[in-house]
């Protein structure tokens, strides 16, 4: 992979990560590593220099509330969940992803098609 197309798929990868995580916590309450770990499981590779600064933005926007849970391996982990506002953001994002992804396919659709 050439460093232009893994730039490029990194920066679809941080446009989608708000709607993914949004929506990842809104299955299930999780911590950080978690959500990297349920991420990579749907075939994306997200590093913890990405996730946390977005977990830690969520948290100021209010779109996700934080509790510290004791571990039984190492330091007590910050579970994260979806607020209200999380939701309304979640649901928005999701509408805004799906006018975008039809644009693109009817893009690329087209491209494929021949011209008269």
């Amino acid at each position: 992979m050439s460093r232009i197309q893994a730039q490029q798929d990194a920066q679809t990868t941080r446009a989608a990560l708000p709607l993914l995580t949004l929506t990842l916590i809104a299955d299930e309450e999780s911590y950080g590593y978690q959500l990297i770990e349920r991420l990579a499981d749907l075939g994306l590779e997200v590093t913890t220099g990405l996730m946390y600064p977005l977990l830690s933005r969520l948290e100021r926007d209010g779109l996700v509330s934080t509790r510290m849970v004791p571990s039984t391996s190492g330091p007590p982990r910050k579970y994260f969940a979806l607020t209200e506002a999380g939701n309304t953001a979640r649901v928005t994002l999701k509408d805004q992803w799906r006018i975008v992804a039809t644009a693109v396919h009817a893009a690329t659709e087209k491209e494929n098609t021949p011209h008269d």
